[in-house]
């Protein structure tokens, strides 16, 4: 008698013998076979947003963050992270603190952060481009952490931010504290006054403490990360247009952790 090598195996009798469902014999096959589709998935996100987490990436795909942590751990898929030492203003060590208290940090101690335009946040960076130095300041409104500010400039002086606050006014009005550390341009006469104009109160963190206007420090590195080489622009125009294209995606298409939506998002459903 001659025995078959290929004899099929009944499946329902196997899972009966194994004391099983039949379908949990399928079951490796198909959760391979999802978990490779969410991790095409969780790639697309990843080359829109590299230093998305699996909390961001699970909000933009509406899934658990769970499942897409377990899945990116499987495919040893992580976000980018850029590290980096903070810089200090040459000019501003030695200097004595302006004795200007930081009025903001009660307010998040106390969960008194209520509304738009109670705080706006301010700080600026420089980008190295073309061998030249081109300086950005910005204004972050705290309670939504939307960029309400802009100002780029050739020079680093007390307009540069006196600039981002003109914006920051002109498009969104006045704001009740105005935030910042205690660099020389923010205690500069031309800056002070014109806070004072808008019938603002001046805040500034504690010398040496960037933590204390950390919303800036963060949305700086997130902006130099998602820039890469800026040196790849032929103009500054074609560069000061991408800083407004990237304030644009922060505003409009970032997910913000905490708020779990976009800066834009939140202020649509507060003001409807």
């Amino acid at each position: 008698m001659i025995c078959s090598l290929t004899t099929k195996v009944n499946k329902t009798k196997l899972a009966k013998d194994l004391g099983v469902s039949r379908s949990s014999l399928y079951y490796k096959r198909r959760r391979e076979e999802t978990d490779l589709e969410l991790k095409r998935q969780i790639e697309a996100v990843m080359v829109d947003h590299k230093d998305y987490g699996h909390k961001r990436i699970a909000m933009d795909l509406k899934m658990g963050h769970n499942r897409i942590r377990r899945v990116m751990k499987k495919y040893n898929l992580k976000p980018y992270r850029r590290h980096h030492k903070g810089w200090v203003k040459k000019k501003d060590l030695g200097k004595p603190a302006t004795g200007i208290p930081n009025l903001v940090q009660p307010l998040l101690e106390q969960k008194l952060l209520v509304k738009f335009n109670q705080v706006w946040c301010t700080d600026f960076t420089y980008i190295k481009f073309q061998g030249k130095f081109i300086y950005l300041a910005t204004i972050i409104d705290l309670f939504n952490r939307e960029i309400v500010g802009v100002n780029i400039s050739r020079f680093h002086n007390r307009f540069l931010v006196v600039g981002a606050l003109e914006d920051a006014v002109i498009h969104y009005g006045v704001v009740e504290i105005v935030h910042s550390d205690q660099g020389s341009e923010y205690d500069s006469e031309e800056f002070i006054a014109f806070v004072k104009i808008i019938g603002a109160k001046i805040s500034m963190s504690e010398k040496a403490s960037p933590w204390q206007n950390g919303h800036q420090e963060s949305f700086f590195g997130h902006f130099k990360l998602e820039a890469g080489d800026l040196n790849r622009f032929k103009t500054i125009g074609e560069l000061i247009e991408y800083i407004y294209q990237q304030v644009y995606y922060y505003n409009h298409k970032r997910i913000h952790s905490v708020l779990k939506m976009t800066p834009v998002e939140k202020r649509k459903r507060m003001t409807v």
